[in-house]
């Protein structure tokens, strides 16, 4: 990725660069942004978004699970070493990784990482199971992380308003796996993750402004995957959907779904929503909300 934005002529780059200009949201959580310790990439990424359009200063990233070997099989296939055997899949550790851009100061000594949280230490975790046992080996269930990207909470001092809390993620697609079904497994716990977090079971979570926003890879009514777990989050007391029923991807073989999602807490005001397509960008559309304290 940061060859191709240094390069300058990268048609697809080009693209993603239009619909951020034309949105020019104030906070922008970006999915499938490689991760470099040095925040080359980001900041590569920042310095082509600020020469079309709006700047944005304070970036963060963390280390994410994309492509972080355990040097065991993960997927059962009696191979190691291979994307999927990765914390969470990827070619090489960071590829296809999440990041924040923002207007206004990130708060960094108030961010709540739970990256490198085990899977099975997540309330109620649905491990994937055979009938010979733990899938593929209880010695790969005892160091597999819940996050196949991350799990952030985030918060950013917004001028007016003060701390406006990001809660954003990037679940596994609940396919490529067998009978065992451990991604439809692992994409539910990953979105459920914050109804364990926001019923006070991890640290204390935000009283007020905060926003969920990431990619759940899952659509309530369309295609593979356990529906319960994004039902949950649309229906959660604390959040409103201010974008109901608006597919945010197009594939090939499915169609449109809704598999990308925005949700405020209900003390927000919405002001006002939208989205933004180009093909020739991404098969995911740039959602949006404007919201009002």
């Amino acid at each position: 990725m940061l060859r191709d934005i240094v390069k300058g002529d990268d048609a697809q780059i080009d693209a993603v660069l239009g619909l951020i200009a034309g949105a020019a949201p104030d906070i922008l959580v970006l999915q499938g942004v490689d991760y470099d310790l040095q925040g080359a990439a980001l900041n590569a990424l920042a310095g082509a978004i600020a020469q079309a359009g709006p700047d944005y200063p304070h970036r963060f990233a963390l280390p994410p699970n994309a492509g972080r070997q355990t040097g065991l099989d993960l997927d059962g296939n009696g191979k190691t070493g291979e994307a999927r055997d990765a914390q969470g899949y990827g070619r090489f550790f960071g590829a296809g990784a999440m990041a924040i851009l923002s207007r206004h100061p990130i708060l960094t000594e108030g961010v709540q990482n739970y990256t490198a949280m085990l899977w099975r230490d997540l309330p109620g975790a649905l491990l994937p199971m055979t009938k010979d046992g733990p899938f593929p080996s209880d010695d790969a269930q005892q160091v597999l992380r819940l996050s196949s990207n991350g799990h952030w909470v985030v918060p950013v001092d917004v001028p007016g308003l003060g701390a406006v809390t990001l809660l954003t993620f990037h679940a596994t697609p609940p396919v490529f796996d067998g009978p065992e079904d451990r991604n439809g497994k692992r994409n539910h716990d990953e979105i459920m993750f914050w109804d364990r977090y926001l019923a006070g079971a991890f640290d204390p979570p935000p009283a007020n402004r905060f926003v969920l926003l990431g990619g759940a890879n899952l659509d309530p009514d369309k295609g593979e995957g356990l529906k319960s777990a994004i039902t949950t989050l649309l229906t959660h007391p604390q959040f409103e959907d201010p974008i109901p029923d608006r597919k945010t991807a197009q594939f090939e073989e499915i169609g449109s779904m809704r598999v990308d999602y925005l949700l405020p807490s209900t003390d927000w005001r919405v002001v006002g929503t939208g989205s933004a397509e180009d093909p020739a960008a991404s098969r995911h559309s740039l959602i949006w909300v404007d919201l009002d304290g």
